[in-house]
């Protein structure tokens, strides 16, 4: 939690984090390299310098790290993986589910842990899919449709095969869909992170939550001409977020934008962790005011109340969490101390 100037203590779930693995041990090929090459760029171009990590630091971090600029450092009382697997290009994936189960059993209450799926592996990933619900009760999945698997370089949420995968997903309860539709990165290609195929799979699937990480970008536009539409579509402000720092204006248009189109029970808070670390995207976060020109254009109100449901209430919605029930829960979750 974090404390504001009028002495509230606000409750945070950072709904956009990962603990990966990028070293060249485990790299495949030279994709590896150019996909954690692309990450480590963001970081530089957007972080504070005191926040700026060395390369190796950030090719892999240890669990307790995370929970160190996560929770210890960086105010959020509960936060969900997204792991992403890029099997093409790491020997053991980027993330691992495992790893992420063993340290939510560490710290109980504390984190929600998402798996995947890729629709090109067709009956056989169905299967998996159903085993893995089985294994780790996944409440949400991230894609990436871009990834590479084979011959193909991406696919679509539209696709036939999309839909029976998600199909899966709600005849399981696998409810949150979080789908990277956002900045291309290196070597996936940008096309295939366009947000045109998320009408079509919000249509077809009203029960589903689809949370379009990155809100879009570089296509805000079309992502809210969709949202505006769709009322199961949310916006996931991670990487949006991260422009706080260097472009704030740009980033109060971007929030504007989505305040204006989507309302604001339909935006949600992810730091995108490791590339950056959550402490001071919250703290801008709450510190950012809109200019009076954008505040009179659009009418918008970006007040704490608002603040509050973007940091952590729409999400709770999203995943059943009562927070004043949580709050006594997680008394019960210690963190370690900080470090000085």
């Amino acid at each position: 939690m974090i404390k504001v100037p009028n002495g509230e203590e606000i409750f945070v779930i950072d709904a956009h984090i990962a603990l990966w693995d990028a070293r060249k041990e485990n790299r495949l090929n030279i994709h590896g390299e150019q996909f954690i090459n692309c990450f480590y760029d963001y970081h530089k171009n957007l972080s504070p310098k005191e926040f700026l990590w060395s390369r190796e630091e950030f090719d892999t971090y240890s669990p307790e790290k995370l929970v160190e600029d996560v929770f210890v450092r960086g105010y959020a009382d509960m936060a969900i993986f997204q792991p992403v697997l890029l099997s093409e290009f790491y020997k053991n994936g980027f993330g691992d589910y495992d790893v992420n189960e063993e340290l939510s059993r560490q710290f109980p209450g504390r984190f929600i842990c998402n798996g995947g799926f890729d629709p090109r592996h067709g009956d056989r990933g169905l299967k998996e899919l159903e085993e893995n619900k089985e294994k780790y009760g996944w409440q949400g999945v991230k894609l990436y449709t871009a990834d590479w698997y084979g011959n193909s370089k991406g696919y679509k949420l539209s696709d036939d095969w999309s839909k029976r995968y998600l199909e899966k997903c709600q005849e399981m309860g696998i409810k949150n869909i979080h789908i990277h539709k956002g900045p291309t990165i290196t070597p996936l290609h940008r096309d295939a992170f366009d947000v045109a195929d998320v009408d079509d799979a919000a249509s077809c699937f009203p029960e589903l939550n689809f949370i379009v990480e990155h809100v879009g970008l570089p296509r805000l536009d079309d992502f809210c001409w969709i949202a505006t539409q769709e009322k199961n579509v949310y916006a996931g402000l991670s990487v949006a977020i991260a422009l706080i720092h260097t472009r704030p204006r740009y980033f109060a248009e971007i929030i504007s934008e989505l305040l204006y189109w989507l309302d604001e029970d339909r935006i949600i808070f992810g730091s995108d962790y490791a590339i950056w670390e959550p402490k001071w995207l919250i703290e801008k976060f709450l510190e950012l005011e809109l200019p009076e020109d954008i505040q009179e254009e659009t009418g918008v109100t970006f007040d704490l109340d608002v603040k509050k449901k973007i940091l952590a209430e729409n999400v709770a919605r999203l995943y059943n969490i009562n927070i004043k029930e949580q709050k006594e829960k997680l008394k019960n979750s210690p963190l370690p101390v900080q470090m000085v």
